[in-house]
């Protein structure tokens, strides 16, 4: 049995992932991305061989992505991330899709056609509106840790719009909503709003809507809002965190077979 490695190095967090010759995974590992990305692809290897009980000749090859995808000296390949979380994600879905994946910098919209294959992309790049920073920014205003926010939205009864997309604008607006007495659920759905609404103001959603990364992973709300927003229900696949992981996993199983016929 061969065993292949994805390993996505995001500028907040690095996951990687092991899979099995049926796409299977068998090991999966997270962490801070820290300042020394090559010390911490090292230190997921290492925990998820560990976990899989498998010795590091057991990887036939692995492909790396994101941020940091040129600092994992062992990678035998590398991929876009645009590329990963597609390919993550069209495994589990199989039809014609639209990815949204919110990163810690960056949110992403990949259209993908029935055959997997990349029909066009945008990124939001100019600021941190939109995307993990913007979140974390909110529950560092509110004195709050980011895994409390999910529940607060849900419990939200009234429509609290903040009128900044920009992050320090937006910040200064809670600290000015939290003196006129505004709950704290319904600024923080409020904070939610303004993510999903620089996505849409992104692009537009093709065939059904996928919603991958780490902020849907631990905010299934804010997944839930998008859907509403595009008028469509938005499905997030397994391991929503690892998808880019897992897409470049694929890729390494791929290229493994059939190493001359790959594109990014």
């Amino acid at each position: 049995m061969a065993y292949y490695c994805g390993i996505d190095i995001g500028a907040s967090a690095a996951k990687l992932v092991i899979i099995d010759e049926a796409a299977n995974m068998q090991a999966k590992a997270k962490a801070p991305s820290g300042v020394d990305y090559t010390q911490t692809a090292e230190t997921l290897l290492n925990d998820a061989l560990a976990g899989a009980s498998l010795e590091r000749d057991q990887i036939a090859n692995t492909v790396s992505t994101g941020y940091g995808r040129d600092n994992v000296p062992w990678a035998n390949g590398k991929m876009t991330e645009i590329a990963c979380h597609g390919k993550g994600a069209f495994f589990h879905s199989k039809k014609r899709i639209t990815v949204i994946d919110i990163g810690a910098q960056d949110s992403k919209v990949i259209h993908l056609d029935d055959r997997g294959r990349r029909e066009g992309f945008k990124m939001n790049r100019k600021c941190a509106a939109g995307t993990g920073a913007f979140i974390e920014e909110i529950a560092h205003r509110l004195a709050l840790d980011v895994s409390q926010l999910n529940d607060l939205a849900e419990k939200s009864t009234k429509d609290v719009p903040l009128g900044s997309f920009c992050t320090v604008f937006a910040a200064t607006e809670v600290l000015e909503k939290i003196r006129k007495g505004v709950a704290v659920e319904d600024i923080v759905k409020g904070a939610f709003s303004s993510v999903v609404k620089r996505i849409l103001e992104m692009d537009r959603i093709t065939g059904s809507l996928v919603t991958t990364g780490g902020v849907v992973a631990h905010n299934p709300h804010l997944a839930k809002m998008l859907g509403v927003a595009f008028a469509t229900e938005a499905a997030t696949p397994p391991d929503a965190q690892y998808t880019g992981a897992f897409g470049a996993a694929l890729f390494a199983m791929e290229k493994s077979k059939a190493p001359s016929t790959q594109k990014d």
